[in-house]
């Protein structure tokens, strides 16, 4: 877990990001307030990112549910919590933590090692450059791709609430496709009526 004392600091010398827009609600009454909450994963070594970004989201909903935060450190972390957290929506995933491309190897484990398909990945970096965004896009499996200085309240709102909304849709399929396997599978099992009457 990064806590270094001068993360304070170095975050006064660099542009300020997620404070600028004030923040919507997108609530649908579709379920009930004690629905359980989305699960958000965030993932950064900076702790101030951390604060910020839950912040940012404290009021945020959909379809009746709140936001719930885990927080990761290291990608190392964050593999931990996704194998012991099977509802987590949305991994916001630094690209840089303990190497250079930490946020990416953790990016393609999620995908090919954990087989989560479901899992809304939005990768953040404070060190873009096209190319590289072009080649992550193309390479990786992810959903979105935000330099960190661009990525204001509103447009982490946004994109946080249509990854919701995709999740929801997936889990609800998968939901269909486990009933309708389920539903095929009793019926192999019923023994067939006889054919004709008795001769």
């Amino acid at each position: 877990m990064n806590m270094d004392s001068d993360s304070a600091a170095k975050g006064a010398d660099e542009p300020d990001w997620l404070v600028d827009e004030p923040l919507e609600r997108a609530d649908a009454p579709a379920e009930p307030a004690t629905a359980a909450p989305w699960r958000v994963l965030i993932v950064d070594d900076d702790v101030d990112v951390h604060v910020v970004t839950k912040f940012a989201l404290s009021q945020a909903s959909f379809q009746g549910r709140r936001l719930s935060f885990l927080h990761a450190y290291s990608g190392a972390e964050a593999l931990d919590l996704l194998r012991s957290t099977s509802d987590i929506a949305v991994v916001l995933l630094d690209v840089i933590m303990e190497t250079q491309d930490a946020g990416l190897q953790v990016a393609r484990q999620i995908r090919e090692d954990l087989h989560n398909s479901a899992v809304r990945i939005i990768l953040r970096t404070g060190q873009p450059g096209q190319a590289l965004e072009h080649r992550i896009i193309i390479d990786y499996d992810i959903n979105d791709f935000w330099c960190k200085t661009d990525l204001t309240t509103r447009k982490l709102f946004t994109t946080v609430i249509a990854s919701l909304r995709t999740y929801a849709t997936l889990r609800e399929a998968e939901q269909q496709v486990a009933e309708l396997a389920a539903a095929l599978a009793q019926c192999g099992n019923t023994p067939a009526a006889p054919a004709g009457g008795t001769p």
